[in-house]
């Protein structure tokens, strides 16, 4: 078992995709929480010039 996880940690290719994947969902995660952020305010005057 622990030569399989050594051998796909070092692989690159998977290495790439488990990175991208993790910094894709923190993304949405951080877009998602922002979306909230102006939930039942009023609108900033200045936003219409």
């Amino acid at each position: 078992m622990k030569k399989a996880w050594n051998k796909l940690r070092e692989n690159t290719i998977a290495s790439f995709i488990v990175r991208t994947v993790f910094y894709l969902a923190i993304m949405f995660l951080l877009v998602y929480l922002y979306s909230y952020s102006g939930v039942n305010q009023p609108h900033f005057i200045y936003n219409e010039f």
